[in-house]
């Protein structure tokens, strides 16, 4: 139950971005109640233990933080430590019938050019790569400081950056930029995922989704680096729990909202707690949830066409010990950052063209993180030498697996460890361990678990495709809600989750813009 029928601000959905909200209007005075459907609050940034008899504690969805600007742990003084990995990515490969990889560190140096020059036979590629980056980060810089500010207009940003630049992520079709500025397929391939990840899309997409959702991997804090939250992203949930309970907000599990109902200065919100519906009044309403979903809590036409489609598969894995790779590499550099496996160029094209045909993609193309490796701390009072490995794989939207969701996703699973064992000295279920019951730890979650655990529709990540993190030239930004990117078409219902102009990632950018448009307007 709530404390009371009358609020400054109601909240749907307990979501990070939800508790961002809730801490930054609760310290300014507002009373704030939250809304969270499930019995916990955190929505996709949770930890907890997988499998049964085993202490460790995974990310069950999301895993890494990027977009999370450092002003925001500030001044919420949010207890989190977000540690950087050493290893940027390693790509294994076979070419001759010779295993070998491409090793890029965090901060590149003479091991990254000397496997560039190894891969490829010249310094050619890594040169390219190297310009190609430092124009991008130009952009990075340019749009990093804006996140927490009313919204740029695109001209703005663009006259900070190289003319190229613009062009070739922000006004072509990122694939054309990749198949001009490399040559090698593996190199293009490793530049071409994070087009991709939660983002199923062609890289020579006319609508540039694939571009975007390339932008805000790379935009983080100014430097796009993918950092390990100690403790696990469920850390980070924690962290604004407190921090918004603290300042005075009120969290409320277990209530599921039913209706949004928009009136003249007082919205109503309807919500059930699993026996007895409530009913409370705010003067605004932020939606932590995806816009698809808001249109249906406000009693919008339902149109499952416009339905947002996710496109990952994800599965944890608790090992025993880390497998060693058939190319030599240390594993303990390998697994440290971004694994690379079946995402070279010409397979990420074929994966696309697999999956728009109706079918699995084989190989399927994937990523693995070992965090573990970064914070031993998630893996609790376990024997020495086990480790976490998790598996995201890329071009499985969820309309593979209608038919026979248990065993495409168990095919799915199949083909993810085949991609991974191709690189292996020893499989990979020869080092995964065993629950209590004797199974394999091995965890697997499809686009439509995602959708059922988490309400995210068509198990999108990002609540639906990306925008740029910018407004048109010619955009009206006359209210607060336009100015902060947070607006829907009621005055009293903003948007401060993903589903934001500048939400997607584990960030609280949703969530302290909506919370700046609402202070803004009263």
């Amino acid at each position: 139950m709530t404390s009371r029928t009358r609020y400054d601000v109601a909240i749907v959905g307990g979501g990070h971005n939800g508790l961002t909200a809730a801490a930054y209007l609760a310290k300014a005075g507002l009373s704030v109640v939250v809304l969270e459907r499930l019995g916990h609050v955190g929505g996709a940034a949770v930890s907890g233990e997988a499998f049964p008899g085993r202490p460790t504690r995974l990310s069950r969805y999301s895993e890494l933080v990027s977009l999370m600007p450092d002003q925001v742990v500030r001044e919420l003084g949010l207890d989190i430590e977000l540690v950087s990995r050493q290893t940027a990515s390693y790509t294994p490969v076979v070419r001759d019938g010779k295993p070998g990889g491409l090793l890029i560190e965090r901060i590149e140096g003479d091991a990254t050019r000397e496997s560039f020059r190894q891969l490829t036979g010249t310094d050619d590629e890594y040169d390219a790569w190297r310009a190609f980056y430092t124009e991008v980060a130009r952009l990075g810089w340019a749009v990093a400081p804006t996140l927490l500010q009313p919204l740029p207009r695109a001209s703005r940003i663009r006259s900070q950056v190289p003319a190229t630049i613009w062009d070739e992520i922000v006004d072509s079709p990122l694939g054309e930029t990749i198949e001009r500025r490399f040559s090698d397929d593996t190199v293009r391939g490793v530049v071409a995922t994070d087009a991709l990840i939660g983002t199923f899309a062609s890289l020579h997409d006319p609508s540039l989704v694939q571009n975007r959702c390339f932008l805000y991997h790379l935009i983080g804090n100014g430097t796009g680096d993918w950092r390990v939250p100690v403790g696990g992203v469920g850390a980070v949930t924690e962290a604004l729990t407190k921090a918004a309970a603290d300042a005075g907000a009120e969290i409320v599990t277990g209530a599921g909202v039913s209706a949004i109902r928009p009136g003249d200065g007082v919205t109503d919100v309807r919500w059930h707690d699993g026996h007895v519906e409530h009913g409370l009044q705010a003067g605004v309403v932020l939606a932590n949830v995806a816009p698809w979903v808001l249109g249906l809590l406000l009693g919008e036409p339902h149109d499952e066409t416009t339905k947002p489609q996710g496109a990952q598969l994800k599965v944890n894995f608790l090992l025993d010990r880390l497998p060693r790779l058939k190319s030599g590499v240390d594993p303990e550099v390998a697994f440290a950052g971004t694994l690379h496996l079946s995402e070279g160029y010409g397979e990420l094209l074929a994966a696309y063209g697999a999956a728009v045909s109706g079918r699995l993609p084989d190989p399927l193309p994937g990523e693995v993180y070992c965090h573990s490796l970064t914070d031993p701390s998630i893996l609790g009072d376990v024997p020495g030498g086990m480790h976490t490995l998790t598996y995201f794989g890329l071009h499985t939207p969820p309309a593979l697996f209608e038919a026979d969701p248990e065993g495409t996703k168990a095919e799915a699973v199949r083909r993810a460890i085949a991609s991974l064992d191709a690189h292996l000295v020893e499989p990979i279920e020869t080092c995964v361990a065993r629950d209590a019951n004797g199974d394999p730890c091995i965890e697997a979650k499809i686009p439509q678990d995602i959708e059922r655990d988490l309400a995210m529709p068509g198990g999108h990540i990002f609540h639906g495709d990306l925008e740029w993190p910018w407004a048109p030239d010619r955009a009206r930004l006359e209210t607060p809600a336009e100015r902060w990117g947070v607006q829907t078409s009621y005055g009293s219902v903003l948007l401060c989750g993903s589903g934001a102009r500048r939400g997607g990632a584990v960030s609280g950018i949703g969530g302290h813009n909506a919370a700046q448009a609402v202070l803004e307007s009263r």
